[in-house]
């Protein structure tokens, strides 16, 4: 004789149905959905970016065909000032060009991180899972690993402007030489501090978990 159905199936537990929010704390939850036009407008800003890349990309490609109004633009562009006027585009205007748009490039890297995590963290889940193009970092996103990511893309865009400083350096006083390095390693030692913290956190919450 089979035994009961009912003792044939596991006893798994009903998950408890979630109460619905108060009117204060419904009103304090939907709140978050003000960040969204910020989201918003730092996607306009990157486009602007893409704007400014492609110009500057584009008067490089001029310039490097002999166009003297586009090299001139260029100069005017990176600050290069040199005591002979420039009648042909020499390596350190291409040098500083390229950092330029290799800087660009870094600024977007960080809006998309905080455009995407940030929207994710604090917004609104996405439901990426899954999709080809999801980026890594996302998978683990939250607020403290975002912090550490843009403090990392922040040294990385210190680290261009500082050596766009350095090959520019006859354009600039001793003070402004030493302050922007001085301010470099401010950013390396706050990236360090928030990655330290990161872990302290970490290891407090793997060993709360383990007891």
């Amino acid at each position: 004789m089979s035994a009961p159905e009912s003792f044939d199936r596991p006893n798994t537990p009903v998950p408890a149905r979630a109460s619905p929010l108060r009117p204060l704390p419904k009103l304090i939850f939907a709140s978050r959905w003000l960040q969204l036009p910020l989201y918003l407008g730092l996607i306009v800003a990157q486009a602007v970016y893409v704007v400014h890349f492609l110009v500057e990309l584009l008067h490089l490609v001029e310039a490097a065909f002999g166009s003297k109004d586009a090299l001139q633009a260029l100069v005017t562009s990176i600050g290069y000032k040199t005591m002979a006027p420039v009648g042909t585009l020499n390596e350190t205007v291409i040098m500083l060009v390229v950092l330029a748009l290799i800087d660009v490039v870094m600024i977007s890297n960080l809006l998309i991180m905080v455009i995407v995590g940030g929207y994710e963290t604090f917004v609104s889940r996405m439901d990426l899972e899954g999709h080809r193009d999801q980026p890594e970092w996302l998978s683990h996103v939250n607020a403290s690993v975002l912090k550490v990511k843009l403090a990392t893309a922040i040294i990385g865009i210190s680290s261009i402007h500082l050596l766009k400083t350095f090959i520019n350096a006859d354009n600039y006083t001793d003070r402004v030489l030493i302050a922007q390095t001085v301010i470099h390693i401010a950013f390396l030692f706050s990236a360090m501090a928030i990655a330290y913290t990161d872990k302290l956190m970490n290891d407090a919450a793997t060993a709360s978990t383990r007891h």
